[in-house]
């Protein structure tokens, strides 16, 4: 059985402005997510799903999933503030979304094999699709041990401010022990900082793995993942700007025992559009790749 992609394509992307996950950067219009297809397919994945806005579904159809219907089964499911547990609504005046892994959820009743999930607008590369659609492969019909790529902090910063990242501890046989969300990491007189819950600055060493939410599950993630948010909404219903990350319950599981997350090592560098000003440095950055040989000019 061939894993299934899960694409978290739902953010509007409200720091950059503008739908960042149609802009193209590739030589031929490319979008970022053009290349994690192309990577996914030839890494071995057997069909796509994305989550996205229901307003977005004709704009998504006709400029996104046109360009792979016909090399990969593509099923589209659909985020939205009021797909909620039973006994549970909206609260008046939330807009923000529920968070990555609300997501996660709405595959539920798509995916019923080994999955990984991504980001649309991360570009994540060759090997770690490689790595993680071989790790999927041997997690076929087992429960509770899942994984994720691990990249390396340093290679993951923006030139243009502060980045959002799930910093990882992992024990002796490369199991995670906590991954927590750090809101505001950056290179400040070229050491990598976040800033903690008390507003102190934190360093890190480069090398420490950081989530850039490409995970993979099984799933049985699904039944967790709905029980935890019944408890998350009970206790952050009223609070507007929480948000339910997979980290929170990634974590929740591992300090219960319930499950493991194997931390894949890649040789691969993430880069993405976080601020406008980072367009260009991602544009560059494909062309090299093109120019290497790694992809073709035009993709699709």
């Amino acid at each position: 059985m061939k894993p299934t992609l899960f694409v978290l394509a739902a953010g509007m992307g409200s720091r950059y402005g503008g739908l960042k996950q149609l802009d193209g950067l590739g030589p031929n219009g490319e979008t970022i997510m053009d290349y994690s297809i192309f990577d996914a397919i030839r890494g071995g994945f057997g069909k796509v799903v994305f989550v996205i806005r229901k307003d977005f579904e004709q704009d998504f159809r006709e400029k996104i999933l046109s360009k792979y219907e016909h090399l990969i089964p593509v099923e589209l499911v659909f985020q939205s503030l009021d797909k909620l547990p039973e006994g549970f609504k909206c609260p008046e005046g939330r807009v923000k979304p529920w968070g990555t892994n609300h997501a996660v959820l709405m595959g539920k009743d798509v995916i019923n094999e080994p999955f990984a999930v991504i980001n649309a607008d991360d570009f994540y590369g060759r090997d770690s699709f490689a790595v993680l659609a071989k790790r999927l492969m041997e997690m076929e019909g087992t429960e509770n041990n899942y994984c994720m790529v691990g990249y390396r902090v340093g290679n993951t910063l923006s030139e243009s401010g502060s980045v959002a990242r799930g910093v990882c501890e992992t024990n002796e046989e490369g199991y995670l022990t906590t991954v927590v969300e750090r809101t505001s990491i950056e290179r400040i007189d070229g050491v990598v900082q976040f800033k903690d819950e008390n507003d102190k600055m934190v360093s890190i060493p480069d090398n420490t793995p950081v989530s850039m939410n490409m995970w993979g599950f099984t799933p049985d993630y699904f039944k967790h993942s709905e029980e935890y948010f019944v408890n998350f909404l009970k206790e952050n219903a009223s609070n507007l700007k929480a948000e339910f990350f997979i980290p929170l319950l990634v974590n929740d599981l591992i300090t219960r025992k319930v499950a493991t997350v194997k931390v894949l090592d890649t040789t691969s560098k993430w880069f993405g559009v976080t601020y406008a000003a980072d367009r260009q440095m991602v544009v560059d950055k494909i062309q090299a790749l093109v120019d290497a040989g790694e992809y073709p000019s035009k993709l699709f």
